[in-house]
């Protein structure tokens, strides 16, 4: 049985850190296209643009379910993230809606108030009788 020292062995370099890119729609829609030619293959395309396969594959299931959505509705498809601002915008439409549905229900009320008072107030006094 031989022992090794620990200098006999063969050293490797470790990658501690992955980079993250931020990729423009021009540039998916580039990279999914050219995955989509004729000859290539999904593997080959990312490793040319230093992408995981699974991350191209994942665009290429977006874009044509996104496709499939808006052929279905006949109409544009928004990002999820557009669709996320808009109901937080709707949410805060409607809390102001039903604020300003309260502060009316509130002047309606001092309103009536209001008018009951000057009525009261206008209305004549009954005559005393001085009569036992």
């Amino acid at each position: 049985m031989s022992r090794h020292s620990a200098n006999e062995y063969p050293t490797g370099e470790v990658v501690a850190s992955v980079q993250r890119r931020r990729w423009t729609l021009a540039e998916k829609l580039r990279i999914v296209e050219e995955s989509s030619q004729p000859g290539m293959s999904v593997s080959y395309v990312a490793r040319k643009h230093g992408i995981a396969p699974n991350l191209l594959f994942r665009w290429r299931k977006l874009m044509t379910e996104g496709g499939k959505t808006a052929i279905r509705a006949n109409d544009q498809v928004v990002s999820a993230a557009e669709a996320r601002a808009m109901k937080k915008r709707i949410r805060e439409l409607e809390r102001l809606l039903g604020r300003k549905t309260m502060e009316v229900e509130i002047l309606k009320a001092a309103i009536e108030v209001a008018r009951e008072k000057k009525l009261i107030s206008r209305t004549p006094l009954p005559f005393e009788d001085d009569t036992p």
